[in-house]
């Protein structure tokens, strides 16, 4: 188990994907053994080294909540686990139940606060294997329009002036009766 961990998609560039790293970079990881098993065990795992998520807006019964300014659509969050476990049956039957009921929860707020038509939920850990969730909101006319979210190609900035603040503020506002809240640094 590690102490609670980071998670933080950096700003992309055409040839980058959500952790902001390069489309090799994924493979190269898996081949090299010594590295990836590094990953795998959590001694080289950025979640755990850095003890708590970037950009993290909430602390919840079994995650943290990320988001940030810098995504591939408006109202982008990121569910990630706060113990180092990298496929979801290695969590405790317990860790997971309380792990979906709090991606349940987002969901439903994230929903209302951003209006979105439709939520997509992606689990991958290709790059990070740390149990984490991708929630991307999408919107009639969103630039992924009647295709999957290609971080690669998004366009930058994808909120206006002072709405992501707003949306953050919002999202934590109808979260919070029953969650521990982090302020945002």
């Amino acid at each position: 188990m590690c102490a609670r961990g980071a998670y933080r998609a950096l700003p992309r560039g055409p040839s980058t994907f959500p952790l902001g790293r390069s489309q090799g970079a994924h493979v190269s990881r898996w081949r090299d053994s010594e590295a990836w098993a590094a990953q795998l065990n959590g001694s080289a795992c950025p979640i755990c080294k850095r003890g708590e998520p970037l950009d993290l807006i909430a602390d919840l019964d079994g995650s943290w909540l990320t988001m940030q300014e810098s995504a591939p659509v408006r109202g982008y969050v990121c569910l990630v686990a706060p113990m180092h476990v990298i496929e979801l049956h290695d969590m405790a039957e317990e860790a997971a139940v309380t792990f979906m009921r709090d991606a349940r929860a987002v969901s439903r707020a994230l929903s209302v606060v951003t209006g979105a038509v439709k939520l997509n939920y992606e689990i991958y850990g290709n790059s990070l294997p740390h149990f984490h969730m991708h929630i991307f909101p999408r919107y009639i006319g969103d630039h992924f329009e009647g295709r999957p979210i290609d971080p690669r190609l998004t366009v930058q900035p994808v909120y206006m002036p002072g709405e992501f603040a707003s949306l953050r503020k919002q999202l934590v506002a109808s979260l919070q009766p029953n969650k521990r809240w982090k302020r945002p640094r």
